[in-house]
Order: C-alpha cells, then structure tokens, then sequence
C-alpha cells in the first residue's frame, strides 16, 4: 500500500506531501490544476524518464519521495529476489533530479532506474490516461490473457521458448550451410591448413604465460645477478654487511642479558632475526650459483614464443581460443568431408526441434483457449456491471503454424458487441473511448483478484463516460477499493462521491507565481467538492444537496 508521497521543488509545486489511506482515494481538482503532475511525479519516483525541464524555476533538485507498506508475502519475496532493501515492512523509494543527473535510492541505498521499474511492478499498478487504447493492439491482448492464465501458462511459455530458441538455431545453420562443391573445397583446404599449423605447434595451455615469464627474465639476468649480488652482500657476514652487524648485536646483548629479563626478550628476537638472515643468506648464495646465462636456451624461449604470438595473432589471444579455434576448424573439415550427410543429420534436427515446438504451441494453445473461455465469461459480467447490460464479450485463440513465434503460434483477438443482435467485433471496430476505458477498468477489476499487487491508479478513467455509466463505474470502483488500495483522479462527482479518502488539488498564484498544492477535505468540504463538480464555479444549495444525496447513496453502496 501506498502510505504517502512527498514531492518538492516540481513543476508548480513548491513542496507538497500526501498521506493515502486504504480503499478509495480520490483526487480532483479543476482543469489546469496539477493533477498530472502528481501522477508524474508517481511515475518519477518509479523510475520514468526525468526531464530537467521539470525541476521548479530558481530551484537546485527536484524531489520525489514514496512510503510503501509491504505486508504480502509474495511481494516480499519479489523485492528480496532484487536484493534490495525493506525498513519495518516498509519501501522508501526516492529519486532526486539534478541538473544533469539523476539519484535513486531505496531506503537509502542508490539503485538504476531499472531496478526502480522491476520494484515498480511489484509495488503498484498505474492505469494513464491512454492505456486503454493499447487495448487495441494484439500484443496486449495476448499479455492480457496471459497473465490471467497465470504459472502453468508461464512455465509452459518458458519451456516452448528454449526449443523454438533452438529451432531457430538450426534453421539458420541450416540456411547458412547451402554452399557449392568449389567453396568447400576452398573452405576445407583452408580449414586443414589452419589445423596442420596449430598441430604442429604442440601447444600447452598456460604455456604462453610461463614463456612470457622466462623470456623477461633472460632479457634482465645481467641486471637481477647484479641486484642479488648487492642485496646478498649488504646481508652478508662479512665487509660490514648486515649480518655482522647483527652478529655484533647478540654478542654485546648476550653479556648483560644476565642482568635484566627484558634484555633476555631482546636477546631472543635478535636470535631469531641472526636465524631468518642465516636463511636468506643461505638461499640467495644457492640462487646466485645457479643464475647463469644460456644463449642457445635463451634463443629457443624466444623462437617458440614467437611462434605462440604468431599463431595468437592469427586464431586468438589465449592458447585456449587457438585450441578452440582447432577444434571448429576440425569440424568444418568433417562437415564438408561428409557434405551430404551433415546437411541431412541438421535437416532431421530442424525437423525434429519444429515437430518439439508445435507440440508446445498446441498445449499453450489448449490453456489459452480455456482460459479465454474463463476469462470472457467474467469480462462479460463485469461489463454489465459497468452499464454495458447486453453486452457479448470474446476472446478468440486462433492457432496457425505460419504465426509461430517466441509466444506460440496464437494469435489472440478481444471482440465485443454493444448492441443486441450484432455480431462481436473488434475493439477497434466497434468501441469508442469511453467504451475502451471501461472495458480497461472491468480488465483490470477481474484481473485485480488474481494479481498480488495491493495498489492500482486510475489517471482518469472516467474519459468519455457520464450519467448513470459514471455510476456504475463508480460503484465497481469502491467494489475494487474493498480489497485493494485505489488511487484515482477523475473529474465525474459520481466516483469522486465513493470516495474514502478524498483529496483537491489546487493551483494558487503567491508572490507573483503560480503554485500546485494537495490537500485531503473532510465531511463538508468533501461536500462542497462534489458541488462544485457537479454545478461549476457558483455553488448552489440545489448542488449541495445533490452533492449530499450522492455521498449518502455511494455510502449504503459501500455497505453491501
């Protein structure tokens, strides 16, 4: 649930905040006041695109802030599966926008835009203006009827898309292998070459590395016998060297220790340091022995390992990805070897991935045509609820192998008939943008039953609808608001009477300039709101007593 929204320094608005509260939130406000502007900043807050157009004139940053409670389970797993953070059941998302950046933080720690979005859909619905023509298009509707089909479907889509990933595949492997008898045998020359090479050469992995290792220090023996000979020197016990010193040390130590306990704890460390430099002493002397220049070896380092660069010039930048280069020449030279039987083994396998794939589609198609079944029935139900009384609502499936792609081969269509008599036809052809936005809202209302997300907006669902329809939105809307959290702006005084929490959104001019404002109304100026909306500027006692009537009818709604 969406419990507040502070916003500050946007657009017209110098700082605001809201406090929502369960069920039916309503605002409104006159045209021109900034209602969009709270639902942007909704948006913001989310991770829409930020403009810096919208950061308020004289001011630094903009600001956008929202609390959500999280109480379900399921969205506490999602949000955990993001790794991101909960505050006492709670989700403080915030997004500051600068001049040339932007900064968003879930409860306190910065996160992407993209992650605001996946939280996004976990947290809350948003319902804009125009949704409802997307209504119109064959994808949403085939989204639409897939969320409703719920996991089975998903799992069943998941599997399907890994196969027709792999159909896919070979298809093109397929296509891409039609070559004539003289390109193979340019390609297989060329493939025998390259693997007669890299054969030849014996490589070893991690060879490369440890040549490039003993070529840098054969280059540099003069100058590392020189460095030892020194530092094993100055270590010495001999010329003043450190060991001699060290050696001086313990002696003169040893002939007082006797006389003080802490001098027998020096006298021990300094045993201990004579120890570690006998050692070094010891071992730097074996290495200096053995650190001699060999000029034949020296030549074959340098032979082979610029061989190895040759060839990594060539095949790869690792011995790994020459070896891994061998190894796809290899199977070029099997392929066009065998031509005709290698086409044939990848002919079976496109065949046989196709046969795989279909078999899915059938079953996707089978879920989706029960589910549409389902879901048509209640679209209808829903729809005469929402004033549509003879209404027919239908979801078509219709399977066809030629339209097979990553979501089946289905092609989903919403029909409807208004009027009796009339066949069902699509949404394009027979709703207009009234009809659209109640068939979105009657939508959203079967799907809100089987969706955990506990918040939806409507950003004027109320476009194109009046009367006793505005009625029977309105009624559906405080339906909805009894198990979900709704936030609404309309400008119908119908759904606005259903409210359970009500708010206005005015615009002010202060010292010269303007500024939005949101504030909750109670008991009479709820009232006086739904007046204003139902007669204008001059409020009459006639639109207060409607007004009253209204609020008093759309309270025993709420009862039943």
């Amino acid at each position: 649930m969406l419990e507040s929204l502070h916003v500050k320094n946007l657009a017209l608005i110098d700082e605001a905040e809201v406090q929502f509260g369960k069920g039916l939130n309503i605002l409104t406000g006159e045209t021109g006041a900034g209602k969009s502007i709270i639902i942007g900043s909704i948006n913001l807050a989310l991770g829409a695109k930020a403009d810096r157009e919208l950061i308020r004139t004289g001011a630094d940053y903009a600001l956008v802030e929202l609390v959500f409670l999280v109480e379900e389970p399921v969205q506490k797993k999602a949000i955990e599966a993001l790794e991101l953070p909960l505050e006492e059941d709670r989700v403080i998302l915030q997004r500051k926008i600068m001049e040339n950046r932007s900064v968003c933080k879930v409860c306190g720690e910065t996160v992407t835009a993209r992650q605001l979005k996946q939280l996004a859909e976990i947290l809350i619905d948003i319902h804009g203006q125009h949704e409802h023509q997307s209504l119109l298009k064959a994808v949403k509707q085939m989204e639409i009827l897939d969320a409703y089909a719920g996991d089975g479907l998903t799992e069943k889509k998941a599997a399907f898309q890994e196969i027709y990933r792999q159909y896919r595949e070979a298809e093109r492997e397929l296509s891409e292998n039609e070559t004539d008898e003289e390109t193979r045998r340019k390609e297989c020359a060329l493939a025998e070459f390259e693997c007669n090479e890299i054969e030849e050469a014996a490589l070893v992995p991690g060879e490369d590395e440890e040549l490039e290792k003993t070529y840098q220090k054969m280059c540099n023996a003069r100058k590392i016998e020189e460095a030892a000979s020194t530092a094993h020197a100055l270590c010495g016990y001999e010329n003043d060297g450190a060991g001699s010193a060290i050696g001086r040390a313990l002696r003169e130590i040893k002939s007082v220790s006797a006389y003080d306990e802490t001098l027998q704890e020096y006298e021990r460390q300094l045993l201990d340091i004579d120890s570690l430099l006998n050692d070094y002493n010891r071992e730097m002397a074996a290495y200096l022995s053995e650190l001699t220049f060999d000029g034949e070896a020296f030549e074959q380092t340098e032979t082979r390992l610029n061989l190895v660069n040759h060839l990594k010039a060539k095949y790869g930048s690792s011995i790994e990805e020459i070896l891994a280069y061998q190894k796809k020449a290899l199977e070029t030279i099997e392929k066009y070897r065998d031509y005709d039987a290698y086409r044939e083994k990848l002919a079976c396998r496109v065949k046989e991935l196709q046969k795989k794939a279909l078999h899915l589609c059938e079953e996707i198609t089978e879920i989706r045509v029960e589910k549409a079944g389902m879901l048509s029935e209640q679209m209808q139900q829903a729809l005469q609820d929402l004033n549509f009384e003879q209404a027919v609502f239908e979801i078509r499936v219709e399977g066809s192998e030629e339209h097979m792609g990553e979501n089946g081969y289905d092609q989903i269509r919403f029909l409807l008939s208004t009027n009796p008599g009339e066949p069902p036809k699509e949404l394009a052809q027979t709703a207009s943008g009234g009809e659209l936005s109640r068939v979105m809202l009657a939508l959203k209302t079967v799907l809100a039953d089987k969706d955990e997300i506990e918040t939806l907006i409507f950003d004027e669902i109320d476009t194109g609808i009046s009367g006793r329809t505005a009625w029977k939105v309105s009624e559906k809307m405080g339906i909805l608001g009894k198990n979900h959290q709704l936030i609404c702006i309309t400008h119908l005084p119908q759904i606005a009477a259903m409210a359970d929490a009500h708010f206005v959104i005015e615009k002010q001019v202060t010292e010269g300039r303007s500024l939005t404002g949101i504030r909750e109304l109670f008991g009479e100026e709820s009232v006086r709101e739904l007046a204003r909306m139902l007669g204008g500027d001059r409020i009459t006692d006639a639109a207060l007593q409607n007004a009253e009537e209204m609020r008093a009818l759309a309270g025993k709604t709420k009862q039943y």
